[in-house]
This record gives C-alpha cells, structure tokens and sequence, in this order.
C-alpha cells in the first residue's frame, strides 16, 4: 500500500507519543537518568522533536556527530503534542494554505510551533518518497515541552548502535525488526489542513 506524501507517524499510546532528540552526552545522559531535561537545556530557543526514529538517525548520524552522540526516547503528553500541533505554522510558505507570503510571515511570527516535512528516510538513510514530521517548539511551547509535557526519557543510543551495526554488516531484517513500531497518528475528529502544505 502506498504512503501518503505526508502523513504523522510514531510510536504512541493512548496517552503518549515518543519523539526523538540527541543531544552532546552532557545534556542526553543526566536527562535520561533523571527523566527531566536538565537546566543545562536551553528552554527560550527552538528546539526540534522528530517522531520518526530513522529521520533522528538521517539527523544526527546513528548518534556519531559532534552535540548528538546521545539519542533520547522522549515520551510526551498527547495532549501536548496536540496543543503543539493545534499551535503550528508550517515553516516555509505554502500558497494552497496562506493567503499570500505576508500572512504567513505574520502566522509563523506569532506560532509557538512550527511544522517541517522532511523525506522519511529507510535503514540506509536514503530519502523515501514521502515525507515525516519536524516539529519546532520555541518559547511556551519549549519551556512546556522540558517541563510539562516530558512524561519520560529513556536513552536508546546502545540501541541506535546495534541498528546501525546491523545494517553497516548488510542484516536489514534483523535492523529493522530493532525499529521502534511506528502507527499513523491522528487526532480525531480534528483536521490538520494548516499542515499541509
């Protein structure tokens, strides 16, 4: 069956959705071992949560670049997930959902989220033809993200390192059974036509 061009995909609960973060082990190992973000985390600049695992690992390198050696699980609130959703502006101008380049420069002065679509990306990081979710979190969405949201943060780079392992030595099966079980997410009875884009 074919993917949609966009659509949200992650691993979810009835009350959870995880996203993904490295960070430099300064920040990823005391937040993981504390389920907090530590106040060495900025909380007033943009930060970016992924909820495809294989983008994080396209974004950071199997966790092999410099500031994004430790890979974080972050289970969120759906509910601030969707708040954080509801919020977003998409974060390039799209003429089928702005009325023209101005409102959307007003729109994405005035979100505290914003949205990306990026290509997904499979085992061996090459582009899929469809595309996966980005949300930027600057001001009360960050501070709320770090502080209210965060239901718990687990450090999977031992993880991220046994995928990667399998897949530079050609065992694409065994990788992939590794993968986190990402779903289609919806919220219901609620459109996202703002996203688009």
């Amino acid at each position: 069956m074919e993917e949609p061009r966009r659509e949200i995909r992650a691993a979810h609960t009835e009350s959870t959705v995880t996203v993904y973060q490295a960070y430099s082990p300064e920040i990823g190992l005391p937040a993981a071992r504390e389920g907090r973000f530590p106040t060495l985390r900025k909380r007033d600049r943009m930060t970016w949560i992924k909820p495809s695992f294989l983008w994080m690992m396209y974004r950071c390198g199997w966790g092999t670049k410099a500031g994004q050696e430790t890979v974080l699980a972050i289970e969120i609130s759906r509910a601030g997930f969707e708040w954080a959703l509801r919020q977003a502006c998409l974060s390039s101008y799209a003429p089928g959902v702005h009325p023209d380049r101005a409102a959307w420069q007003r729109e994405l002065k005035r979100a505290p989220t914003r949205v990306q679509w990026d290509p997904e990306r499979d085992l061996r990081l090459r582009p899929l033809p469809y595309r996966s979710l980005q949300l930027g979190l600057a001001g009360e969405a960050a501070r709320r993200y770090a502080d209210e949201w965060t239901v718990a943060i687990r450090d999977v780079t031992p993880l991220v390192h046994e995928i990667h392992a399998l897949v530079a030595a050609g065992d694409l099966d065994s990788a992939a059974r590794l993968l986190p079980p990402e779903r289609p997410y919806t919220i219901a009875g609620e459109s996202l036509a703002h996203l688009e884009g």
